[in-house]
C-alpha cells in the first residue's frame, strides 16, 4: 500500500509509523542539574552521536522539559547507557514527576559521581558520557514556524567505562546488552554483532 502523505490522519494506520520506521534509536539517559542543585534523570529516544572528532552528541525534547531547562542553567549533563537489566528503571524515570522530586529515588537507582562534570551518572551502567553544552536550539518546521521542541548539542569531555565491559582494548557492546527504542511500546536489544569491512579509502 504505497502512500505519500506526511499527515498522520491520511496514513491509514491506527498509529503514526514514523518512530517504527526510524528505528532502532539509541536512548540518551540524561542526567542534568539545575542551578539550585536539583537533579533530573530522563530518557530520550531522539538521541545520537553526530560527530567523532570531537565527540558530540545530541538529544531533542518535545516540550521544554526539566532536562533542557537544567542544562540551559548549568551547561552540563551526562548520558548513561541503558541496558536490558536497567530497562525497567529507565522506564520509571520517564514518569512526569513534579520538579524537585527525584527520578533516581522513584526508580530505585543510585547516583555515581562524574569526574569532569557535576551531574552524576546512573550507578551500574556499563558506560556513560560526560558532556558540556554547546547549544540549545528551538526547532522550527520547513516554513520557519517555531515548534515546541528543543535540540541540545553537547561535547563529550569524559567517558566512564566499567572495566568488566572492556575486551581486547574495545568496549564490549554486545556484552553490555544495550537496548534501543523502536515504535509504539517496542524496544530492541543488542545481543550479538556482525562486522563489515569498508571499501579501501572509504
Amino acid at each position: 500500500m504505497p502512500y505519500y502523505s506526511a499527515t498522520r490522519d491520511d496514513l491509514g494506520f491506527a498509529h503514526d509509523p514514523f518512530k517504527a520506521i526510524v528505528a532502532p534509536r539509541p536512548i540518551g539517559w540524561i542526567t542534568a542539574l539545575s542551578a539550585k542543585g536539583e537533579v533530573n534523570l530522563s530518557p530520550y529516544s531522539f538521541f545520537n552521536a553526530i560527530l567523532g572528532r570531537p565527540n558530540i552528541v545530541m538529544f531533542s525534547s518535545e516540550q521544554k522539559k526539566d532536562a533542557v531547562a537544567f542544562i540551559e542553567e548549568t551547561g552540563e549533563f551526562t548520558c548513561s547507557l541503558v541496558t536490558k537489566a536497567l530497562a525497567g528503571a529507565m522506564n520509571q524515570t520517564s514518569a512526569p514527576l513534579p520538579r524537585g522530586e527525584s527520578e533516581y529515588a522513584h526508580a530505585g537507582l543510585q547516583m555515581a559521581p562524574s569526574r569532569f562534570v557535576k551531574p552524576p551518572r546512573v550507578a551500574g551502567t556499563p558506560a556513560a558520557l560526560e558532556c558540556k553544552l554547546i547549544s540549545i536550539q528551538q526547532l522550527q518546521d520547513m516554513h520557519g514556524e517555531l515548534l515546541p521542541g528543543w535540540m541540545v548539542l553537547g561535547q563529550v569531555v569524559g567517558t566512564f567505562i566499567d572495566d568488566a565491559f572492556v575486551k581486547d582494548g574495545r568496549f564490549d557492546t554486545a556484552g553490555a546488552n544495550p537496548i534501543a527504542r523502536c515504535g509504539y511500546a517496542d524496544y530492541a536489544e543488542v545481543t550479538s554483532l556482525f562486522s563489515i569491512q569498508r571499501p579501501p579509502g572509504g
